[in-house]
């Protein structure tokens, strides 16, 4: 009898800890349910955070775009007003200098409101060697000062926008020096008689 006791309260105790188990991992289940409901909410909340974010960037960078030159083109104005008034000058005014001088004066305006925006002319001189980055080629010629590979024309000036080039200069190049030629005896003909006039 004894022992049919101890086996039922052992059964009982079995019970009672398997009872205490379920409930220990409901318990568990639970939090653990509740805390990847906590993360999941978190998670959406960032997710919709994070897009908000997105479009914000996006309109602010349509704004930006839209209006980036607006500092620029404020700069800008007076030169086109005054070039306005050149032209209408042009029409009524007789004085052709004071009309190249107040274009020459737009036109210098001009280049500093651009150069202030960090736009640089290149402008090679006569003689300077041709660089293929800063210069380019569209014809070539022999010539008795300019040493071989400089520069003997420029067609077009260049122009680089804080250290990017963005229009080469066009010029035309060096190819060899031209030799003089040694005079022929018509020529030395021709020379003492137009000396000769020039003595009578």
């Amino acid at each position: 009898m004894e022992e049919i006791k101890e086996k039922e309260q052992s059964l009982e105790e079995r019970e009672q800890n398997l009872k205490e188990n379920l409930e220990t991992q409901e318990e568990t289940k639970t939090k653990e349910e509740e805390e990847i409901k906590y993360w999941k909410d978190l998670a959406l909340r960032y997710a919709a955070e994070i897009e908000n974010l997105k479009k914000s960037l996006k309109r602010e960078k349509e704004e930006y775009y839209k209006f980036a030159l607006e500092n620029f083109f404020k700069e800008i104005l007076p030169a086109i007003d005054n070039l306005e008034r050149a032209l209408e000058a042009f029409s009524t005014s007789q004085n052709i200098e004071a009309l190249k001088q107040g274009v020459e004066l737009t036109f210098r305006s001009l280049v500093s409101t651009l150069e202030k925006f960090g736009l640089k002319q290149v402008a090679p001189a006569v003689g300077e060697p041709f660089h293929p980055f800063y210069h380019e080629a569209l014809s070539s010629e022999v010539h008795p000062e300019v040493p071989s590979g400089g520069i003997t024309k420029v067609y077009q000036k260049g122009y680089a926008l804080h250290d990017r080039l963005i229009r080469p200069a066009l010029v035309c190049v060096c190819m060899g020096k031209k030799e003089e030629q040694k005079p022929s005896e018509e020529s030395l003909k021709e020379t003492e008689e137009e000396n000769i006039v020039e003595n009578e």
